[in-house]
């Protein structure tokens, strides 16, 4: 860009210094950009969780009485009770921070089962049909 710069005020025409250069002229024409500072980090909210309230949540939602249950029911049985901890977003920041995002209920889990295999060792030992 110097070397352009430098031709362009020796009085050469743009298209030319452009040439010479080996830029082309919109690039050439186009505003610098200035290096920008890197941004300031935002601040913390005012609102946000401490880390006991975060293990108030945590313990909570791991009790007994809610261990099976999603944090959408969870948090209306609490509002019903009269008790607000944190939004339902908030309940799913926290589970999902400790990794806990996943199917809570207890469900049952089935071993995969062996498919039958039909051997025959002479005509008439075996019969199946397609349904």
């Amino acid at each position: 860009m110097a070397a352009y710069t430098a031709l362009t005020v020796a009085g050469l025409p743009t298209r030319e210094a452009a040439v010479i250069a080996g830029v082309s002229r919109a690039t050439a024409t186009r505003k610098p950009r200035t290096p920008g500072e890197d941004p300031a980090p935002a601040p913390a909210p005012a609102n946000k969780l401490s880390a006991a309230e975060r293990a108030h949540i945590l313990a909570t939602v791991n009790s007994r009485e809610f261990v099976d249950l999603p944090p959408v029911q969870i948090y209306a049985r609490l509002l019903d009770e009269g008790i607000y901890l944190c939004s339902i977003s908030t309940f799913y920041r926290v589970l999902e921070e400790n990794k806990q995002v996943k199917e809570r209920r207890r469900i049952a889990r089935h071993p995969a089962r062996a498919i039958p295999e039909l051997l025959a060792t002479a005509p008439g030992q075996v019969l199946s049909w397609d349904i």
